[in-house]
């Protein structure tokens, strides 16, 4: 830990950003518990430096607002309400620095190892990915697969890398869980000839999701962020499209997002 002393020395945009990299560390250490080690001695360093910064003559209203629950006595907030005013004194300092986080600069609440063995899959259940540029789409889809107990991701030759940085980011961890490959287009059909469930698509101009009959196992294929599903893969799709009504103007959603909402409906299904 920076002793208070050397970060009263530097410049105060350094000091500030300095600071917020130092209480980022102290919050993922005190998300494991409260009775993580030296969870006291932190949350007492906690308040000494948000006071500094406070006391600091160039402070903002609004950072001397933010670090008024952390200046209090260390024990006047419970451990929940401390890692609360500690997140918003962070992201306070964030801003004034011109820091605007990205997803995957959040930190997140599964703070330890996954348990690998624990996860639950709908066994035959996967996704295809084909041509997603994003690492942070092919990233986030990961991470909803994760949770929607998707048992395989299969990305086509073109689609962005889940080891990217930003896509490992955005996964959370759900790149080693979720297992995955390459594979050509050709995969799905002969995945539906061997009979391992349909192949549909999501996609506009298809079968609205509320009335779509999903099967238990099957194959998902998201399209790419500009193009969608490619004429290619539609005809091998043979479980047809499932679309989702949207009312906007703008009438389109992005391909994490699509992908959760249609994940949800799937399990849904299987649940029902």
């Amino acid at each position: 830990m920076i002793p208070l002393v050397k970060l009263a020395k530097l410049s105060p945009r350094h000091r500030l950003r300095k600071a917020a990299l130092v209480l980022g560390e102290i919050e993922r250490t005190l998300m494991a518990g409260p009775e993580a080690e030296n969870a006291v001695e932190l949350r007492r360093y906690a308040s000494s430096l948000a006071a500094l910064l406070a006391g600091d003559e160039e402070a903002l209203p609004s950072t001397r607002r933010a670090a008024e629950p952390l200046t209090a006595a260390t024990g006047a907030l419970t451990p929940a309400e401390f890692l609360r005013a500690l997140d918003s004194f962070r992201h306070e300092l964030l801003a004034r620095t011109g820091q605007a986080p990205a997803d995957w600069d959040l930190i997140d609440p599964a703070t330890g190892r996954p348990d690998t063995g624990a996860r639950r899959v709908a066994a035959g259940t996967r996704a295809y990915l084909e041509d997603l540029r994003s690492p942070f789409n092919v990233g986030t889809i990961f991470r909803t697969a994760e949770a929607f107990g998707i048992e395989e991701i299969v990305l086509s030759p073109d689609c962005a890398d889940p080891r990217h940085p930003r896509a490992e980011r955005s996964a959370m961890g759900a790149v080693d869980l979720v297992p995955w490959r390459r594979e050509e287009l050709s995969f799905l059909r002969d995945a539906g000839a061997a009979g391992e469930g349909p192949v549909f698509a999501l996609e506009l101009g298809g079968t609205p999701i509320g009335d779509f009959r999903f099967s238990p196992r099957g194959i998902v294929v998201i399209g790419s962020e500009e193009l969608g599903v490619s004429p290619e893969a539609r005809r091998l799709c043979d479980g047809g499209i499932v679309s989702i009504p949207m009312f906007g103007a703008k009438g389109s959603l992005n391909a994490a997002v699509a992908f959760g909402i249609v994940a949800y409906a799937w399990a849904s299904s299987r649940r029902n």
